[in-house]
């Protein structure tokens, strides 16, 4: 990056792996994450992630075979960063991601370097929760250690210009709305986490109607709208209804998944979502499965952001 900046806009994520040793470091750090295993016990939790690591890795990188061995996150969220340097004239563009190199620490350096002050962090999550917003703005703060004047941005799911783009995706993704039930798909979230005042669930019903209103505003007309999560993991109880028993509702209907908790594409919408789901829409009958891509690098989605952040 060669360009003179005055500014910096990091743009904040998970991460996604590369390769297995990667998918290693993925799931290491993440379980490890005070935000994901919420045990007091430093040493409790890093017992628990090395256990989950062992017992889940094989099985986890089978599903990245499937999906060209790497995550997608990392050529889009690059081609993402390249877009807004080219939009934005005195101002850094960089990505930090949170469990997977470019971390916080290294984009720090090159701040310092650039003797870059001014930062603004985007987090790609339009709904706030403890475990995406707060563990990713507090690894940045973290590497930072208040060498830089930080503004951060606040959760943007009411945002109209990115609406506005959402709206175009699933416009764009079926030709005949009204045959289709669409489905909000959501990140999942144990019970708990809400329960201790995580604003998650609250913000994805809100982003939910809002986008349910501009629908009708439109005149789009899907069969059915609603709300579903995905990705739960273990015997805890997790937000609900999960996406695979709505699904069972439409049998011989034909459905559209849009990832409303996801701006670029990763393995839960290319494996997850596009594979594993499908899978069980078709046990159940589904007529027609369909998934939305994210807004990824999205032209709109350029518009967005400076909409948003006000650069």
């Amino acid at each position: 990056m060669t360009k003179q900046c005055n500014k910096a806009l990091v743009l904040l994520n998970m991460g996604g792996a590369r390769n297995k040793d990667e998918l290693k470091m993925f799931l290491t750090n993440m379980f490890n994450d005070k935000n994901i295993l919420t045990v007091k016990s430093n040493l409790l939790r890093s017992i628990i992630a090395k256990f989950i690591v062992s017992s889940r890795l094989n099985s986890a990188w089978k599903n990245y075979e499937e999906i060209g061995n790497q995550s997608p996150i990392n050529p889009l969220t690059e081609k993402l960063v390249d877009r807004l340097n080219d939009e934005f004239e005195d101002i850094c563009v960089y990505q930090a991601m949170r469990y997977t190199p470019p971390f916080a620490s290294e984009v720090v350096k090159d701040l310092e370097l650039k003797g870059i002050k001014d930062v603004v962090l985007l987090p790609l999550y339009p709904q706030y929760s403890t475990t995406t917003t707060k563990s990713s703005v507090e690894d940045f703060q973290e590497a930072a250690k208040d060498k830089f004047n930080i503004e951060v941005i606040e959760p943007y799911y009411q945002n109209k210009v990115f609406n506005e783009a959402l709206i175009d995706t699933i416009k764009n993704t079926v030709e005949n709305p009204n045959e289709y039930n669409l489905i909000f798909s959501a990140h999942g979230l144990p019970q708990k986490i809400v329960d201790a005042g995580d604003p998650y669930e609250k913000h994805v019903n809100e982003h939910v109607k809002i986008l349910s209103d501009i629908l009708k505003e439109q005149g789009v007309e899907f069969k059915s709208i609603s709300l579903a999560y995905q990705s739960k993991v273990g015997p805890m109880k997790w937000l609900e209804p999960a996406l695979d028993k709505e699904l069972e509702k439409y049998k011989d209907q034909k459905v559209l998944i849009y990832p409303i908790a996801f701006i670029v594409d990763n393995s839960e919408t290319d494996f997850e979502l596009s594979i594993e789901y499908k899978e069980e829409a078709d046990k159940i009958g589904i007529a027609d499965y369909k998934v939305c891509k994210c807004l990824n690098y999205d032209e709109k989605f350029i518009k967005a952001i400076r909409d948003i952040t006000k650069l």
